[in-house]
């Protein structure tokens, strides 16, 4: 191809010191934003990862937005999507762009093959958004997103994994007939997989059969691939999955242009999947979903199971009942519901918390008291037996009423007469009692702080709640119902959680069990500033147990850097002490985290 000039359109960072940066445009979807994947990479913290793209549809040039939470102004003015012209100046956040249309002359040569052919890619990829934002079914924007990138890419196998629950699951695998690859799972469980998930950028092998790390990888050698290549699919920060394709035919090795395809298409594939996967999540949640819940308690695991066959048994029975649990397990739910499936559904339930009463107002709250009966008592008032009269008394904490009390209260139950203080006249009631601890109390009977004789009052059927780390997805079917009760409650932008929050909920321990859980969401919905509610905004981001080969190549990396530090940096002898390539010491050099 002939040597000659190009005037090339441009975009200008204007910036208040130093000399002004010029990104030329010669694609026809050019992205910007302070991801390492954009065409025009912006760092500054006021930038979004993907924040805006510019079109070129053959005569207009067209600027719109990508994430909405991201400001874009065009000449001053607040734009979602605008034409833009020559001379127009452009805001993403802070950044200030110039855009011309024909002040940056370009050398060309031989690169304009490769700019040709990445053009074209480049069109592929506009007719690609358009196909895939048609399409509301997740596996089918899969099928669609692997097609068109073996297209692309000249491929002539591919693979599309997603993350869940903090591992890859092949989610689809073609070849270049568009046949799925028979046990795709155990071809890609392999060292590029893992390095491409673990540094969150796209990797390229160009000649993988040779190659000193990734020549014996599972996937090379199963499949006899000459090249691979893989792209991290990401959307807002949060790894979705990767894009992993290579090529069977030394004559087609892949080259660094259909790296850059391929990542520009992971790109804009992961923002219209992140939707479509959120679409799906919000579907399912809003599906009634059989035996998830009981009245107003939420669960299916085994464990609640025994409790809902429990509590419709004894419901319609007039008899106590002790509910034991741990603190926040939903014991006051439970009484509930108990109340509601009983013949006193209709008359009050009434609640006393004995853990939260002092000890010389406790008779008081039980049993009332008259006017002038102590300083303060300024006229008659009734007692939560009085006001539960017909009705259900729950004695939340019980295990913490003092011994003196005990008594009196088992009196009150046992003749179902009452005093109040004060007063000499008894008053007849007609109450049940639901109790409920959190304290072992057979061990506070051998200790003497609790009365036998009460507990086998009050313990006529026991019913014992799990704690939240036993009842397995019921965490994440807790977290889903909170997210949505309080998104409406707060007025809260958020529609959902990434798939890292939802490993980290599955893997925490909640040691304040789902009283817990509540509030880490509520907490998550105020401050959150995305869509999608992350591990770090519950405050969960040392939860997830990572792979074994993530963990195995972390481990690798401290290791040669500690030999390497004893050895003054000298890579050659650090190499000899570990007994391997050079090169390998060079590799993790090349991937060593910035600062």
């Amino acid at each position: 191809m002939p040597n000659d000039t190009l005037c090339m359109p441009s975009l200008t960072w204007v910036v208040s010191e130093g000399r002004p940066r010029k990104f030329p445009i010669y694609k026809k979807i050019i992205t910007m934003g302070r991801g390492g994947a954009n065409d025009v990479v912006l760092d500054d913290r006021t930038v979004e990862d993907f924040h805006a793209q510019l079109v070129f549809d053959g005569r207009d040039f067209a600027l719109s937005d990508v994430e909405k939470s991201g400001t874009l102004k065009v000449n001053g003015k607040k734009k979602r999507r605008a034409k833009i012209f020559h001379g127009d100046r452009i805001h993403l956040g802070d950044i200030e762009l110039v855009f011309s249309v024909y002040d940056e002359v370009v050398e060309t040569d031989n690169e304009g093959d490769d700019r040709s052919a990445e053009l074209a890619g480049m069109i592929k990829l506009s007719e690609f958004n358009q196909r895939l934002m048609q399409i509301r079914s997740v596996p089918d924007q899969i099928d669609a997103l692997l097609d068109a990138v073996i297209e692309v890419t000249h491929a002539a196998k591919g693979f599309v994994l997603l993350i869940e629950d903090g591992r890859p699951r092949v989610a689809a695998s073609r070849n270049v007939e568009r046949q799925a690859i028979p046990d795709a799972v155990e071809h890609l469980s392999d060292s590029i997989v893992s390095q491409c998930i673990e540094s969150q950028k796209p990797i390229i092998v160009s000649d993988a059969l040779n190659h000193t790390l990734f020549g014996s990888s599972e996937s090379v050698m199963n499949l006899q691939l000459c090249s691979v290549m893989a792209a991290p699919l990401i959307a807002q920060g949060q790894l979705l999955g990767l894009i992993y394709v290579g090529n069977d035919n030394v004559v087609s090795l892949f080259e660094q242009s259909s790296l850059d395809v391929l990542t520009i298409f992971a790109a804009q594939a992961s923002l219209i999947l992140q939707n479509a996967l959120l679409l799906d999540q919000l579907q399912l949640e809003n599906e009634p979903a059989e035996g998830q819940n009981f009245g107003r308690i939420i669960g299916s695991c085994p464990q609640l199971g025994v409790v809902f066959d429990n509590i419709r048994k004894v419901a319609p029975a007039d008899i106590s009942v002790l509910i034991n649990g741990e603190t926040g397990t939903g014991k006051e739910l439970i009484a509930q519901e108990i109340h509601a499936r009983s013949p006193r559904k209709s008359h009050p339930f009434v609640v006393l918390n004995c853990g939260a009463i002092p000890e010389n107002l406790m008779e008081s709250e039980l049993f009332g008291h008259v006017k002038g009966a102590f300083t303060g008592a300024i006229a008659n008032r009734d007692g939560k037996f009085q006001q539960a009269n017909k009705g259900t008394l729950f004695l939340d904490e019980i295990g913490e009423m003092p011994m003196n009390l005990q008594v009196k209260l088992l009196r009150a139950l046992q003749e179902r007469i009452v005093m109040k203080v004060g007063s000499g006249k008894p008053e007849a009631v007609d109450i049940r009692v639901v109790a409920a601890t959190h304290r072992d109390l057979e061990a506070r009977i051998r200790d003497g702080a609790f009365r036998e004789d009460l507990y086998y009052r009050l313990n006529v059927v026991a019913l014992q709640l799990p704690p939240l780390r036993e009842r397995g997805e019921d965490t994440v079917l807790l977290a889903k119902f909170f997210l949505k009760r309080y998104a409406a409650e707060f007025g809260s932008k958020v529609k959902g959680f990434t798939p890292g929050a939802l490993t980290a909920i599955r893997q925490y321990s909640w040691p304040g069990n789902v009283r817990q859980l509540e509030n880490r969401v509520k907490k998550a919905l105020v401050l959150a500033d995305k869509t999608l509610v992350g591990k770090g905004d519950l405050d969960l981001e040392d939860t997830q147990t990572v792979p074994l080969n993530q963990a195995r190549e972390e481990f690798t990396r401290r290791y040669i850097f500690e030999v390497l530090e004893r050895n003054g940096g000298n890579r050659t002898k650090t190499a000899h002490d570990l007994g391997v390539d050079p090169r390998t010491v060079f590799r993790y050099l090349e991937h060593a985290p910035e600062g």
